[in-house]
């Protein structure tokens, strides 16, 4: 056994059996200060206040859940910084797609790149995320666009699973967009024909259910005929229809939201499905944020992710995310906390083991320096608060 001791402030409590938060309850969660907290093969044992001797002085500094990032595409080849020129000369996400940048871009370049080298480079963007506090993230294929390089892409998340002490999960998004040289409805069956390879690989199935991209029906025919929980791109670009067919197929989570009208927000009512917003591509590409506000006030919960990608989102530091769902969609900073901890790693099937401070969860944990809280993490969102960071 091991004991934090001197720990200034010990934030993220949550009871045992709490697995998401929902309306108000985002807004909470347990804190004590003058804390101790103790860990053992890896899990949190117990917790309470008052002076105690420990192995790892914490001489003041907060103790937390680490960050779980429940939407990634941090495996990619190459760079995309040629579209940021073409984005600040005032190119839109759609127009840079339909000139053949975009995905197919990413496509190109790591088809052409090695799995070796695939690996070498997504490891190190994983090992910078976990340097920044995150403990668990999903990661997608979908720069394949083509059975050999889907499978590539699954290959070297599976190996970067087993190189990291970080939980990761795996998801499938062959229908990220029409790979070269198909038709569409020739891409849509050609995902399907891969999935039962893919399922050896992946946790989840995903589709980019949005305009210009897959359709409602494109949807539903992959959606039927996998054996995987799903997780849905959904309403990044246009009002698609893909949190209902989400909900409807009991998906885990509906990721992106930037345009939401009043039927999401009663679609998603009652339902186990995780709506996920991604400040981070509105930020980069100038789309509306979420409107986190409004799914709390209708009594649902609200996840935020990084959406760590070459295209649209170019960074995986979730404390940036936190910040921008304070600063931006108007949290709280204990309601960004909860959803870029708690309720992340429920949007990816993990908050059983991750994603508070609960007796008996994994010991997945920031340590801060002295003299932070919650509020201060998002206020001041560039300033180094790291200590060390805990996998378990």
């Amino acid at each position: 056994m091991k004991i934090i001791c001197n720990i200034g402030l010990l934030a993220g409590i949550q009871p045992e059996g709490v697995l998401r938060l929902e309306g108000a309850a985002q807004g909470r969660t347990g804190m004590l200060e003058n804390a101790w907290l103790a860990i053992e093969d890896g899990r949190i044992l117990d917790f309470g206040t008052g002076p105690r001797k420990g192995d790892i002085d914490a001489a003041g500094g907060m103790v937390m859940p680490g960050f779980c990032d429940s939407h990634t595409h941090i495996v990619w080849a190459g760079s995309r910084d040629g579209e940021f020129l073409d984005k600040i000369n005032g190119l839109s996400y759609e127009e840079i797609a339909a000139r053949g940048g975009g995905i197919l871009n990413s496509a190109d370049l790591l088809n052409k790149t090695s799995e070796e080298s695939l690996y070498q480079e997504s490891l190190a963007r994983v090992q910078e995320v976990m340097e920044k506090g995150t403990v668990a993230l999903e990661i997608k294929s979908g720069y394949g666009l083509c059975p050999e390089g889907e499978l590539k892409m699954l290959r070297v998340i599976d190996r970067i699973r087993k190189s990291v002490p970080a939980a990761v999960r795996s998801t499938f998004l062959g229908a990220h967009a029409i790979g070269r040289g198909y038709t569409h409805e020739q891409y849509v069956q050609a995902v399907i024909d891969l999935l039962p390879e893919a399922e050896k690989w992946a946790d989840f199935v995903d589709v980019f259910c949005d305009e210009g991209f897959f359709t409602v029906e494109d949807t539903e025919r992959i959606l039927s005929a996998s054996s995987l929980p799903a997780k849905i791109h959904a309403n990044e670009l246009a009002v698609s229809g893909g949190v209902q067919v989400g909900v409807k197929h009991q998906a885990l989570s509906v990721d992106h939201l930037e345009r939401t009208t009043d039927a999401e927000i009663e679609a998603l009512k009652g339902s186990a499905t995780m709506p996920t917003m991604l400040p981070g591509s509105s930020f980069f590409l100038g789309l509306p944020y979420g409107r986190a506000k409004d799914y709390l006030r209708a009594g649902l919960g609200i996840a935020l992710a990084s959406d760590y990608n070459p295209g649209s989102s170019p960074s995986g530091d979730m404390r940036f995310v936190m910040a921008q769902g304070c600063i931006k969609m108007r949290l709280t900073p204990v309601e960004a906390f909860n959803a870029v901890t708690l309720n992340s790693a429920y949007a990816m099937g993990l908050s059983a083991e991750y994603g508070s401070i609960t007796r008996g969860k994994k010991a997945a944990l920031i340590l801060t320096r002295p003299g932070w809280d919650l509020t201060k993490l998002a206020y001041q969102y560039n300033t180094p608060f790291i200590k060390e960071v805990f996998f378990g």
